[in-house]
């Protein structure tokens, strides 16, 4: 019998590992088509159309502080065949008392995971999880700040990735938002909901 994709992909994934600052251009490529995903509208603030359009100088940039930096760190699938990238994810560390990345305030010291995306192909592999446990364990190693949890925020009418991301131990947290910037043409108050999962006692 055949195996699907996903479940080669699961079998076939040789690392998951932070991002190089050389591979600016394969991170561009893998964010563009996210942008270009279906999903899209209700997963990213960022779109398509604007994200094409900047410059090789912004995606050097974002990379290697993605790469390098203390405050965030991008993750990829890496598969044992050809190298290709299966997904990503970016943990950014918001300090507690300081700007967040959606323009609030922090009240914790925290990781926030954003720019979440499986290829199509890969989507119920076990590729976000081992994403996820990768963005985890780097924000629990941190020693400063020390994160006392780890968030995300999800679209309400994202239904799929609000599943995903409950079975892999995120719980809602009771904190909404509304969407800024919201790039579904005519949304009307759409929010966001906070899922969060705490740091392990003895961690």
């Amino acid at each position: 019998m055949s195996q699907t994709p996903a479940v080669r992909a699961v079998r076939a994934v040789r690392a998951v590992r932070a991002v190089r600052a050389d591979e600016w251009a394969r991170a561009r490529d893998l964010r563009l088509e996210a942008l270009r995903d279906p999903a899209a509208p209700v997963a990213f603030l960022e779109t398509y159309d604007d994200s094409v359009r900047r410059p090789d100088s912004f995606w050097r940039e974002r990379t290697e502080r993605s790469a390098r930096g203390t405050s965030a760190r991008q993750f990829v699938a890496e598969l044992a065949d050809g190298g290709e990238w299966a997904g990503s994810v970016v943990a950014l560390v918001e300090r507690r008392g300081a700007a967040d990345a959606v323009g609030g305030v922090s009240a914790y010291d925290q990781a926030h995971l954003v720019g979440v995306y499986v290829r199509p192909e890969y989507r119920g592999s076990g590729v976000l999880k081992e994403l996820f446990d990768a963005a985890i364990a780097w924000a629990w190693s941190l020693e400063e700040p020390r994160v006392e949890r780890v968030r995300l925020l999800v679209d309400e009418r994202n239904g799929r990735a609000r599943a995903a991301y409950r079975k892999l131990g995120f719980e809602p947290t009771g904190v909404t938002a509304p969407v800024a910037g919201d790039p579904v043409e005519g949304a009307a108050s759409a929010r966001e909901f906070e899922l969060a999962v705490a740091r392990p006692t003895g961690c």
